[in-house]
């Protein structure tokens, strides 16, 4: 595949006046870099403040980097602070990641991670405070994220945009925390 050209051409061929070559912005991108996501917020907020841009399990990275914002954020936030946190970060993300995906010409790449930070922030709310149950609400939700079993890979497959990157690890949370809800039924 040749590079697109910077000139365009008549139907004789000959070269007539030069066009603008295409933007980095317009651009895809298979893997993205601090680059790509400095003159754009929506690339920063997408890609997990750069833990996005991790070349191994960009999705795994962005969750632990979830996982230690949320160990900070939650000396000063409520539950009530976390709720509109999530809420406005949910919303904020249907943009980030619309955006970031149409500039990096695929709608839900690896390194937009923002969906599994927010989705993981609720998880880390819901189930019971300390490392073990943290550690395995970790576990829980990376296997739902990865493996998408249904509903989750039928949102995955058929919502698109922002909204459909964010809502399919909704789900996944939704389904982390279910699988606590049993084992605490069953086990307490």
């Amino acid at each position: 595949m040749q590079p697109p050209s910077t000139t365009s051409a008549d139907a004789s061929g000959h070269s007539a006046r030069p066009r603008p070559a295409e933007s980095a912005i317009n651009r895809p991108w298979a893997n993205p870099t601090f680059a790509f996501m400095r003159p754009r917020l929506s690339h920063w907020i997408a890609l997990g403040f750069g833990s996005g841009l991790s070349p191994v399990a960009p999705g795994t990275v962005g969750t632990l980097w979830a996982w230690a914002a949320f160990l900070v954020l939650d000396l000063w936030l409520s539950d009530a602070g976390w709720w509109a946190l999530i809420a406005a970060s949910f919303a904020l993300g249907c943009w980030a990641c619309h955006n970031t995906g149409r500039d990096l010409g695929v709608l839900d790449h690896s390194g937009m991670v923002w969906d599994e930070i927010v989705a993981f922030w609720a998880v880390l709310l819901i189930v019971p405070a300390g490392f073990i149950s943290q550690m395995l609400a970790f576990a829980v939700f990376r296997a739902f994220d990865v493996i998408k079993p249904p509903p989750i890979r039928y949102f995955d497959r058929t919502l698109k945009g922002g909204f459909g990157v964010m809502f399919d690890d909704a789900v996944a949370a939704f389904m982390t925390v279910l699988v606590f809800a049993i084992w605490m039924a069953i086990y307490r």
